[in-house]
């Protein structure tokens, strides 16, 4: 459904995506993981057909980009990074002329908008103003409206952020839902738990490149140590440094926490019993500690 070879593209001297390849199959979600600035953005508009690219080769759903990017969209939806709806519309008014550009009529797109609402949890809003509708409601809108043209392929650019953990979860299982119907989801997110859950396989970029591309679970079986034991305490760093990195496989200290990354935890918790001053949380390593690993802990603008 995606297929991307060789992809280049440059701002300013700078290449900001580099060498970038990956095909997404019919009925799968696929991830695009990493930090602010990593290229991820860049990418997705050039699948879409929104930026020409310096280099490489792009298909989406079967067809070359930027080429015929314009007939290839009438089967994608797309939730954009920032929500671009009407503020002069109602919500079902959004979602009708939305549809337009899709050259859906309007009696067929009214016909969509209760099931679209369900999907959003608004189903009862449909004749409210955008102004009387919080942030959230708004996110969960700007997806509704994606999906009116009953796309095959959906590119979800950060869907749930501003999202709180109620109406996060509806929408997992909506999109959960729309991949077991054969539809096709290419997400980028700062969730490492909402990438964990949805995404069948995802990348993680950085500066530009693909950096690792595997299925989650593949990703964390092979690229961190199983076992994490965070530290919290005052003089924590130095307690690490001087009494336990001999039994740390590998040590991160950040403010008051250390973060220890072992494959047999027991020696370290055992030097911990004797501090009853230090916090302890013992955890299985998760998604989010592959991409610290791979991406650093250095705030990214």
């Amino acid at each position: 459904m995606v297929r991307i070879e060789h992809l280049r593209k440059v701002y300013d001297g700078r290449e900001v995506v580099r060498d970038v390849g990956f095909a997404v199959t019919r009925g799968e979600c696929f991830g695009i993981l990493g930090p602010n600035g990593a290229g991820k953005t860049t990418t997705l508009r050039c699948c879409l057909g929104l930026i020409q690219p310096d280099g490489g080769t792009l298909e989406l759903g079967g067809r070359p980009v930027p080429r015929d990017a314009r007939q290839a969209r009438y089967r994608v939806g797309v939730v954009p990074q920032f929500d671009n709806l009407d503020p002069d519309f109602t919500v079902t008014e959004n979602l009708v002329m939305f549809a337009r550009y899709f050259d859906i009529p309007a009696r067929t797109a009214r016909a969509r908008v209760p099931r679209l609402l369900e999907f959003a949890g608004l189903g009862d809003r449909g004749n409210a103003r955008l102004d009387s509708l919080s942030g959230g409601m708004k996110r969960r809108l700007t997806l509704a409206r994606a999906l009116v043209n009953d796309p095959d392929i959906l590119f979800l650019d950060e869907p749930t952020t501003g999202l709180d953990p109620q109406a996060r979860h509806l929408i997992w299982d909506g999109l959960k839902r729309l991949v077991a119907e054969g539809k096709t989801l290419i997400l980028t997110t700062h969730f490492m738990d909402e990438a964990e859950r949805l995404c069948n396989r995802l990348c993680v970029m950085d500066n530009g490149a693909i950096i690792a591309l595997d299925t989650p679970r593949v990703l964390i079986e092979t690229l961190i140590e199983p076992v994490v034991i965070e530290v919290y305490g005052d003089g924590v760093a130095a307690w690490a440094k001087a009494r336990a990195e001999a039994v740390i496989d590998r040590l991160e200290v950040t403010g008051e926490t250390a973060f220890c990354y072992m494959h047999d935890p027991e020696p370290l918790l055992r030097l911990l019993r004797l501090e009853p001053n230090l916090k302890v949380l013992r955890r299985a390593a998760n998604l989010e500690d592959v991409f610290i690993k791979l991406t650093g802990r250095d705030i990214r603008d």
